[in-house]
């Protein structure tokens, strides 16, 4: 079920094609936030729930390729849907190879818009949803300290104690300490758990020692 809090963006210079999205929108009981340029889109503060943005292509100003292009140098991930009059294949595929949810050529059928809300808003919400684990599973390894974070990306390559302890210079007894202490932090019993949580972390997996990269073997 969608989240109550998730909206709707509209950006469009047309007053009579954001009062027809409006009703459309309505009806379709999305909460929905109006706005004439993606400049003034801009002014507003991110939203912290599922969204998404519904653009027209061309408009004064920022028109919504430019849009789209100034969201993605800014790290912004807002779910983009295009609408237009004007749109080609070169600028439709340009717009989607970016991350766009769709481009819909005007005139568009209501269910097409409204199907086209559905898939981006269940990406937003996806997307928070990952974000939300990522950062959790960040602030358990920030837990760790400088030692305890090298024995832990050695345990994760799959290197016993006794090879930690050589790789470190420490006795395999320090080892079995440090150990304990990082699963205890990162609320974990094995290795297993461990890649769980360097996998939404977005961590890249460590190299055993001696182990080229170009050396592992894929998939």
């Amino acid at each position: 079920m969608m989240s109550s809090d998730a909206l709707v963006f509209v950006i469009d210079d047309d007053q009579s094609m954001r009062k027809s999205l409006a009703r459309l929108l309505d009806a379709a009981h999305y909460k929905t936030e109006m706005f004439t340029s993606a400049s003034d889109f801009l002014l507003r503060s991110a939203c912290a729930g599922p969204s998404c943005v519904i653009v027209d292509v061309k408009m004064p100003g920022l028109n919504g390729i430019a849009f789209q292009e100034f969201l993605i140098q800014h790290s912004r991930d807002e779910q983009l849907i295009f609408i237009t009059a004007h749109g080609d294949i070169p600028m439709c595929a340009k717009a989607m190879k970016a991350g766009a949810v769709d481009f819909l050529p005007k005139p568009f059928k209501p269910n097409q818009l409204l199907e086209s809300v559905e898939r981006a808003l269940a990406r937003s919400t996806e997307q928070l949803f990952r974000a939300s684990e990522r950062d959790h599973a960040r602030a358990l390894l920030q837990r760790l300290t400088p030692r305890e974070y090298e024995v832990m990306e050695l345990v994760a390559t799959g290197l016993l104690n006794k090879q930690v302890g050589g790789e470190l210079g420490m006795a395999e007894k320090t080892v079995k300490t440090h150990r304990a202490h990082m699963m205890q932090k990162l609320r974990i019993t094995s290795v297993a758990e461990l890649m769980v949580i360097l996998q939404k972390a977005e961590v890249t997996p460590p190299v055993r020692p001696g182990l080229r990269p170009d050396c592992i073997p894929s998939a």
